[in-house]
């Protein structure tokens, strides 16, 4: 935790299902404040990576480190708590609750403040913490242009409306380390810039690193520092953009079936 290592180190990440092999020695880094883009071809391995570094889903081998420290075997909410924060390909808010208590949720690990009897009893410190966290999160909300919608229930919203909730409540506390799974789609043009100078603006706040994962290549490449293309459960290249956009690794294997079938359409035109 010298602060000249990076804050993620994935490190030879095998993840096994029965016989296949989703991913195959990965290995990658995420430092401090920056934003690694996460590219590939369906069934890659983005998501399936995306949950070994949350913890939802432990490595058949290798290991993670954040700040340097093996977290490898550490829950998902011991993770959360110190700083890893994640959205979902699929939006995951909770329907019942409001767009407000969506956000006040992950805040109630702090406790209430009084215990049991602070909540029964509604003892000052427990409507002062109270008081703090919803302080917290209109703030948050507005940050997230969200503040209109905070008696909305979140089963009520439109898609782009829902992926900000979700966000707003992955940053409800500073976020370290920021997972961004498909966080533009759906969104529509003007959604995604909103979103896009958001997470910018938590990098130059906050120091918050960001590993994302995008559909639209060219939203991806727009929004990182540094890429990274899983292929097959593995990693195929890593580099700048311009880097990665001009490997032919990368474009024989974006392009390669393109390629293959112009060419069978010309020979049965040609025949």
């Amino acid at each position: 935790m010298d602060g000249t290592s990076p804050l993620l180190e994935l490190h030879e990440i095998i993840v096994r299902f029965g016989g296949i092999q989703a991913l195959d020695r990965v290995s990658l880094t995420v430092g401090h404040g920056e934003t690694v883009g996460l590219i590939g071809p369906n069934g890659a391995g983005k998501t399936t990576l995306f949950d070994v570094v949350s913890g939802v889903r432990r490595p058949s081998e290798g290991a993670v480190r954040l700040d340097g420290e093996d977290v490898t075997r550490l829950s998902e909410t011991t993770r959360a708590h110190r700083g890893v924060r994640r959205t979902f390909q699929r939006v995951q808010t909770f329907g019942w609750l409001t767009v407000e208590d969506n956000v006040l949720v992950p805040l109630d690990c702090r406790g209430g403040g009084g215990g049991f009897a602070g909540d029964v009893f509604s003892l000052p410190l427990r409507r002062k913490r109270e008081r703090e966290r919803r302080a917290l999160v209109a703030g948050v909300l507005d940050r997230c242009g969200l503040a209109g919608y905070a008696d909305r229930l979140a089963s009520s919203l439109p898609i782009g409306v829902a992926r900000m909730v979700e966000l707003a409540r992955a940053i409800a506390e500073p976020p370290r380390l920021l997972l961004l799974d498909e966080p533009a789609s759906g969104l529509d043009e003007s959604e995604a810039a909103v979103l896009a100078a958001l997470v910018e603006d938590l990098r130059t706040t906050n120091g918050c690193s960001v590993l994302l994962v995008e559909h639209d290549t060219g939203f991806v490449m727009r929004h990182s520092d540094r890429i990274v293309v899983l292929s097959q459960g593995a990693v195929l290249a890593q580099g700048t953009p311009k880097e990665v956009q001009a490997d032919p690794a990368v474009r024989a294997a974006y392009l390669g079936g393109a390629r293959e079938k112009d060419a069978k359409k010309d020979g049965a035109q040609s025949a």
